[in-house]
């Protein structure tokens, strides 16, 4: 396909892509990236590589699973051999430039010849003796303090905006100097590889004082959620009420409108910039997030809605309006953005290498299946176009507080998504469906030991497939941790 010049990469944080209006969403203003999805083309059957920030971020920089880089929690580095899309686009003369959070949990300042974070944030705010307005029209947001207040104050039930105005935001200090930068020092004579990524959506749901109101609880549908599930939830969801579940809801969409507008001004900054012609602009969120499904406010685990991303692509020599129901992983986009700018992809890239094709041809088949890791609950799962399996091992306790009201067992679950897309009905102990669930299984068992970073785990030492499986899909740090001891239990 066409060479672009430029990249211009979006990408929001913890956003339920079911609430952008054209994902078909209908209770959140989203008119920029509905204009952007208008001109370009957008992916239906689109996923992260795990639903939890760090692991799928750093599985997108490297095109690797987050398992075979070793990045599987929330604080883990991503460790200094492991290349990165900006590093190697960098190191063949594409100017990079960052805009918000990367997710490396430590510095890497080779990646990026310009590199906005909040620690810029802060400065600016010191340094212009930015106060918080004295009437702000109602209550606001404490300190974010989750698993210490009520889990109706940290995911922010009453729909309350920030102690602050629009301009003080920091996704709008983000917004603000990517569009400077777009505007007046977007190289000319060299390509630009630029990242912009915002983080409101991030519980509790950001926005500034403008925007208070803007989403109103009242009338907003609460999601069913069978009593059995119900049974299993972990407490800080479990002791929410409808009206609680209503106005986080809200909060969420209130947050959305306020990443759409900041989406707009980076926007119509790439259009003042001239260069818009020859950039190719990507929109993505790092994963989904559930808003009242099962009964949960999270991503940390493999339902459709924390899973499933969206993406988004435009360029002029796009189709204008397509959708694909392709299956795409959002780390495809690694190799397919080096081959944009003419740099070789590095071996030990697991990504398919030939995104370009269904860029071309939307309609074509690319993947036969994804799978998807959440090593802190020990999940994986191994999703086709029309069934996912999910496999959580045993003796297994997560840490980052939300487990549920007991320790649950190993399970193998199968979903025929095509009849059932809710994710109710699980047919693994159906007869009728043995053979499937079997088949599914040996694939995510054998996908789990290719993808093994420390490679002593893969063999079971005499275990049964699903004791080995229990072991398989824990953390990769973990892993790591007791590769040099004995087998641990």
């Amino acid at each position: 396909m066409e060479t672009m010049k430029n990249v211009l990469w979006i990408c929001a944080d913890d956003l339920a892509i079911d609430v952008i209006g054209c994902y078909g969403g209908r209770v959140a203003r989203t008119p920029n990236i509905d204009h952007l999805a208008t001109e370009g083309l957008t992916f239906d059957a689109a996923f992260a590589n795990a639903p939890l920030s760090t692991p799928s971020r750093q599985a997108f920089w490297t095109g690797r699973h987050p398992r075979s880089i070793g990045v599987t929690r929330t604080p883990t580095p991503l460790p200094r051999e492991e290349r990165t899309l900006p590093e190697l686009l960098r190191e063949k003369g594409v100017f990079t430039a960052s805009f918000g959070k990367t997710h490396y949990y430590a510095p890497r300042t080779w990646d990026y010849d310009r590199c906005v974070n909040h620690k810029n944030h802060e400065h600016w705010i010191d340094k212009n003796d930015w106060c918080p307005p004295v009437e702000t029209g109602g209550p606001v947001l404490g300190p974010w303090r989750p698993f210490v207040d009520p889990g109706r104050i940290w995911l922010n039930a009453d729909c309350l905006p920030c102690h602050a105005e629009d301009e003080a935001m920091l996704d709008t200090f983000y917004a603000r100097r990517a569009a400077a930068f777009l505007v007046n020092d977007l190289p000319a004579d060299l390509p630009a590889f630029t990242y912009v990524s915002f983080s409101a959506n991030h519980s509790p749901f950001r926005f500034p004082i403008e925007f208070r109101d803007r989403v109103r609880p009242d009338g907003i549908d609460v999601p069913d959620v069978p009593p059995v599930e119900r049974a299993l939830l972990p407490p800080v969801f479990a002791e929410l009420s409808e009206a609680d579940i209503r106005g986080i809801i809200a909060a969420h969409c209130t947050a959305t409108e306020h990443l759409d507008k900041n989406i707009g001004l980076v926007l119509d900054a790439l259009e003042q910039s001239g260069q818009a012609e020859d950039t190719l602009v990507i929109f993505t969120t790092d994963h989904g997030y559930m808003l009242g499904e099962h009964g949960r406010f999270e991503k940390h685990c493999l339902y459709e809605q924390a899973i499933r991303t969206a993406l988004i692509l435009r360029h002029d020599s796009l189709s204008r309006g397509a959708r694909s129901s392709a299956l795409v992983q959002l780390f495809d986009l690694m190799p397919f953005i080096l081959q944009n700018f003419g740099v070789e992809v590095p071996q030990n890239v697991q990504a398919r290498q030939d995104f370009g094709q269904i860029v071309l041809r939307p309609d074509s088949k690319f993947r036969d299946e994804v799978f998807i890791e959440h090593a802190e609950s020990a999940e994986a799962c191994v999703r086709t176009r029309t069934h996912k399996l999910c496999f959580r091992g045993s003796n297994w306790m997560r840490m980052d507080g939300y487990a549920g009201q007991r320790s649950p067992p190993l399970r193998v679950q199968l979903f025929d998504l095509a009849v059932d897309p809710n994710e109710h009905r699980d047919l693994a102990c159906d007869p009728g469906h043995k053979a499937l669930r079997d088949d599914l299984l040996e694939r995510l068992y054998q996908h789990l030991i290719k993808t093994l970073r420390f490679t002593h785990f893969a063999d079971p030492q005499g275990q049964s497939k699903l004791a080995h499986l229990s072991q398989l899909v824990r953390p990769a740090e973990w892993l790591g941790s007791v590769r040099g001891g004995s087998r641990p239990s």
